[in-house]
């Protein structure tokens, strides 16, 4: 290289597959927009696409004997110059021998920026997937069939949404359903937040608009078996469990991972829990656009955007979440390019990571790495990553608990330091949901009632649901339910409920009331129970609606008002 030799500027144009632009040179593939400064690149560039965001600067790097400049830009549209074809990253890198040497030492250098190529035409403060408004939302997909329809649809949940939902943000008093023998509790919020709703659509928009591609999620859409079983009715396939384990071509082991059968004729929707920057390199370099079908929620990127805010001002990032949760994978992987991390499940592991930050021994806090092994970012550094620490949370968590994590931290950093301004995570760039606090607050308003059960509707490796069922378990013991659907509901006397153990559960039979139909059978009268129903963050409200009616099939007809009472109740 001649150090007298100023810089070349090369922009590297992604279209939005995140396939490059090269040019062909004969037998090998070249750079196609270099020149001495920017403005010569910018114009070659603008010559084949003049549509395109603008260069931003990513690395510099010696090849072929002269120092560049690397700029991305993602383009629109064919190229105007023959000469220059999109090809994807695996391709290009799959034959050396037939890339330019500049070229091949820029792919090279390309690995740490991956995840950004997607996003080129956004700005880092941007939100890949807004929640729609309410006027644009896609309210037909619901009802495309008589399967969306009575999976998604209920009279009751909407009357009852229009009621009392006098703003998103805001719980209120809970509605009684007075059937006459039974009385149920239903709070103000439950069940669809908006960033499933976000998710939903797209995926049913993504297969309605695309007949003739193959349709793949990431992994689950949400954590709910019946829309994920709807979504696989209608072509969609996973490629990955909600653990992160590959599904192979046809099922049997030793058949190739449908991972490896991706081309870029394929759609890959990303869920509403985001995803791995391991994945989303491995989409990029497959050549699949998928930022169109990017379905992340809104709030968990604003989690995202809180840790890179703190880690560029020098904090470690604590994140309260479940390590083996999508989101927190997706968090965490998201957090390392930014800042030391770890994660921490409940207030239990708080504990024991205050205790090894308190000590000032070595060998005691040498215990980290054994303690919160895989939990944690390579080249973690106890002597240095703990002098100051901001808390970020998985959105479905519940929000006292986040907050008792900041608080103890904070009581160990002013024990340890005189300071407790060391440890952040409240204030604007707080990162509880919304979504998920009111819902619970909305819940805890209705355990307030005079209550006889409470039944919480949600998929098993739903968390936020979980999190409900904790707050009704807390009230009410066994007379709490975490069910799936109405089928759980074997008689007025038995439930099987769902005892969550984050991928370790199991179903056990749980009484009822065995006791009424004993009272029944023997003539005696028998009060209107007061049942609480709710549902998680991912339950339809036609399932809701069907446990409604499977319990009130469990009282004699003649004692029940029929719906349309109800209904005539509800709209006033």
């Amino acid at each position: 290289m001649n150090p007298s030799s100023p810089a070349l500027v090369a922009i590297l144009a992604f279209n939005g597959n995140n396939q490059l632009a090269v040019r062909r040179l004969g037998s090998k593939a070249g750079l196609p927009f270099t020149g001495t400064d920017l403005a010569m690149a910018n114009a070659r560039l603008e010559s084949s696409f003049p549509t395109h965001t603008p260069a931003a600067e990513y690395f510099s790097a010696d090849a072929a004997g002269r120092s560049y400049r690397v700029f991305f830009s993602r383009v629109d549209g064919a190229p105007a110059d023959s000469e220059i074809a999109f090809q994807s990253l695996d391709t290009l890198s799959s034959n050396p021998a037939a890339l330019a040497p500049s070229l091949s030492v820029l792919l090279g250098k390309l690995e740490p920026h991956l995840v950004d190529i997607p996003y080129l035409h956004l700005g880092e403060n941007d939100f890949i997937y807004k929640f729609r408004p309410a006027q644009e939302r896609n309210t037909a997909i619901y009802e495309q069939d008589l399967a969306a329809s009575s999976l998604y649809q209920s009279q009751l949940c909407a009357a009852i949404k229009a009621l009392v939902r006098q703003h998103e943000r805001t719980a209120t008093a809970p509605v009684i359903l007075d059937f006459g023998a039974v009385h149920y509790v239903i709070p103000s919020h439950f069940g669809f937040c908006l960033g499933v709703k976000n998710a939903i659509e797209r995926a049913y928009e993504t297969l309605a608009e695309n007949p003739g591609r193959r349709v793949f999620m990431l992994s689950e859409l949400i954590h709910n078996p019946f829309v994920n079983e709807d979504l696989l009715r209608r072509g969609l396939r996973y490629l990955q469990t909600d653990k992160g384990h590959a599904y192979t071509v046809d099922g049997t082991e030793g058949s190739p991972d449908l991972w490896d059968t991706l081309t870029p004729d394929d759609i890959v929707i990303v869920p509403a829990f985001g995803a791995t920057d391991e994945d989303k390199r491995r989409l990029v370099r497959r050549g699949l656009g998928f930022s169109k079908y990017d379905a992340t929620c809104m709030l968990v990127e604003k989690v995202w955007k809180a840790a890179r805010a703190y880690g560029r001002e020098g904090y470690t990032v604590i994140i309260h979440g479940k390590s083996e949760h999508e989101e927190t994978k997706a968090t965490f992987s998201n957090t390392r390019r930014y800042a030391p991390a770890v994660i921490v499940r409940n207030i239990d592991e708080t504990r024991q990571l205050a205790a090894l930050i308190a000590s000032d021994d070595p060998s005691v806090r040498a215990e980290f790495y054994t303690r919160f092994a895989g939990k944690h970012t390579p080249d973690f550094d106890v002597e240095k990553h703990f002098e100051r620490v901001a808390v970020v949370n998985q959105t479905t968590l519940l929000m006292n608990e986040t907050l008792g994590i900041i608080e103890h931290l904070r009581s160990v950093y002013r024990a340890k330091y005189g300071d407790d301004s060391r440890v952040g995570g409240t204030s604007r760039r707080d990162t509880l949901c919304y979504a998920t606090q009111v819902n619970q607050d909305a819940l805890s308003r209705a355990l307030a009632d005079p209550l006889d059960a409470a039944f919480v509707i949600g998929g098993k490796n739903s968390s936020n649901t979980y999190q409900l069922h904790r707050l009704c378990d807390e009230r009410l013991g066994a007379k709490s339910f975490f069910i799936q659907s109405e089928s759980n509901i074997t008689s007025r006397s038995e439930v099987q409920h769902y005892v969550y153990g984050g991928g370790a559960g199991h179903t056990e039979a749980r009484k009822l009331w065995p006791e009424d139909e004993l009272a029944e059978r023997n003539g005696e009268a028998v009060p209107p129970r007061r049942i609480l129903i709710t549902g998680g963050a991912s339950c339809p409200d036609g399932i809701i609606q069907q446990v409604i009616t499977r319990l009130n099939s469990f009282f004699p007809s003649h004692r029940l008002r029929p719906i349309s009472a109800l209904l005539k109740d509800l709209e006033g």
